[in-house]
């Protein structure tokens, strides 16, 4: 955990966009996290939190007085009906702060809030699996590496994996939903 005990996490807020935008831009633009290649504008992030919340899915923020130190939000795994008990995670993470622990309590208490809202599996879909990082942090709160697709990412001059990572939340597939 963080040693900034002034951390807290919150939904995410509209003033919230810009410093949003720059952490995800650092990470378009040097990390293999994710594989976009050009960093949307403050509009574009408007309007992907727009989407996350107006399906009613988490989108936190960790601040403390130096403002945003990271987000992460859970989307539906895939758009078929089928998959509607299975969330995806995305966490971000201030370059500055990286290592001290943002990125596991986002990530924790984003698993509370999918498990009250009813999501059965979370998948974190990791990119690079020289991520060691984010794949440190999901291990560290119970997700199993489940699969990795090779060579699935061209960034940076060179092929990319991607790691799959799940974890069951509240009874998992243990019960019937009916």
């Amino acid at each position: 955990m963080t040693g900034n005990t002034d951390m807290l996490i919150r939904s995410v807020r509209p003033a919230d966009l810009a410093e949003i935008q720059a952490i995800y831009a650092h990470h378009v633009l040097h990390g293999t996290g994710t594989f976009e290649e050009v960093p949307p504008s403050v509009e574009e992030i408007e309007e992907r939190v727009a989407h996350v919340t107006g399906q009613d899915w988490p989108w936190l923020v960790a601040e403390d007085a130096t403002g945003v130190l990271g987000y992460c939000y859970l989307t539906r795994f895939r758009p078929r009906a089928a998959y509607r008990f299975c969330a995806e995670n995305a966490v971000y993470v201030r370059q500055d702060v990286r290592g001290q622990g943002v990125g596991k309590a986002l990530v924790a208490r984003l698993i509370e809030d999918a498990t009250a809202a009813g999501f059965r599996q979370m998948v974190a879909v990791i990119g690079d699996s020289d991520n060691v990082g984010s794949i440190g942090v999901h291990a560290s709160l119970g997700f199993q590496r489940v699969g990795t697709l090779r060579a699935v990412g061209w960034k940076f001059g060179r092929w990319l994996d991607t790691v799959y990572m799940q974890l069951a939340l509240g009874d998992g597939d243990g019960t019937d939903l009916a």
